[in-house]
């Protein structure tokens, strides 16, 4: 299966999708960069959720989120975004951790791995029985009565 690349760039793409996943690209603030972690969370979130659209995709598919923090002590801030975002039960397997990111102003990035999930074709009627399926049954039966 060939690889499809979202928004390819020069340096990397927003997302690879490969054998059923979609693979997106740390994602930083854009409109909230220098705001709050919480309004930065936000803004990350609705880039996810604008690249998980357009990979066939939704939040409820993520299997797995990475998310890194300038500063350890804004996990609670940043929560309170990702926890009004998540559905509640949907949630992927995820680690958060403190480190330095790319430039000032820029508190925390989030990386994402969903799963692409086809929906299920309707069921088709199944075809009645034909009554010469029958037939070899009486056949064998009379037989047995032959002999």
């Amino acid at each position: 299966m060939a690889l499809k690349r979202l928004e390819a760039g020069k340096r990397m793409s927003s997302a690879v999708i490969h054998n059923g996943m979609a693979y997106l690209a740390g994602f930083v603030a854009e409109a909230a960069a220098g705001r709050s972690v919480k309004e930065q969370t936000a803004d990350i979130l609705q880039q996810i959720d604008a690249t998980l659209k357009a990979a066939g995709t939704n939040k409820t598919n993520i299997v797995k989120a990475n998310i890194w923090l300038t500063d350890i002590k804004t996990w609670a801030e940043m929560n309170e975004a990702w926890d009004a975002w998540v559905v509640p039960g949907q949630t992927p397997a995820r680690a958060t951790v403190e480190s330095r990111l790319a430039a000032p102003g820029l508190d925390v990035e989030i990386m994402v791995e969903a799963a692409i999930v086809k929906k299920a074709a309707p069921a088709k009627k199944a075809a009645p029985a034909k009554k010469a399926a029958k037939k070899p049954a009486k056949k064998a039966a009379k037989k047995k009565g032959r002999r």
